[in-house]
């Protein structure tokens, strides 16, 4: 009880950090909503007892992601007068509402309609397998996404230094 509770509260704050994530005007406030969204989606994963998931939600995504993502947005230093005017904003939040929420009422209808009694503690891995097979089998794709992400940000220096310059 007390877990459907707690998870209840997480997934709240989950939706309303989002909204206010993709609805504020300044980006430092949405990048902050993004941070209370990935903590509470790591919290999701500590109550359904995902241990490497919660670890990896914290670590990856609420560490080093969004502190890139905070570097960059105080780097460039936006202007509320150079962002886009979007005078229909609302009403296109409000059709892609609509468009999301039957796919997921039937994402949902389908997860309450599998099976998952034959996942047992030998089928899931361990972090130390999840650990052995990324360093084994996927190297070359996981170096090539560091690479890219060094990209993106030597591309985004590159970008803020030209509109100084000009």
């Amino acid at each position: 009880m007390l877990s459907n509770m707690i998870f209840i509260i997480l997934a709240t704050n989950l939706l309303i950090s989002s909204f206010v994530m993709i609805s504020t005007k300044r980006v430092i406030d949405s990048a902050l909503s993004m941070l209370i969204a990935l903590l509470s989606i790591a919290g999701i994963y500590a109550t359904l007892q995902s241990s490497f998931m919660f670890i990896t939600q914290i670590i990856i995504y609420a560490g080093a992601i969004l502190s890139l993502v905070i570097f960059i947005i105080m780097f460039l230093n936006i202007k509320d007068k150079n962002l886009p005017h979007e005078p229909h904003k609302t009403r296109d939040m409000i059709l892609t509402s609509l468009v999301v929420f039957p796919i997921t009422a039937v994402l949902i209808y389908f997860i309450k309609l599998s099976d998952f009694s034959n996942l047992n503690e030998k089928t899931t891995s361990s972090i130390g397998k999840v650990g052995l097979e990324l360093y084994q089998n996927y190297v070359l794709p996981f170096e090539l996404i560091s690479i890219l992400l060094l990209i993106s940000l030597v591309g985004s220096i590159t970008l803020a230094r030209k509109e100084k310059d000009v």
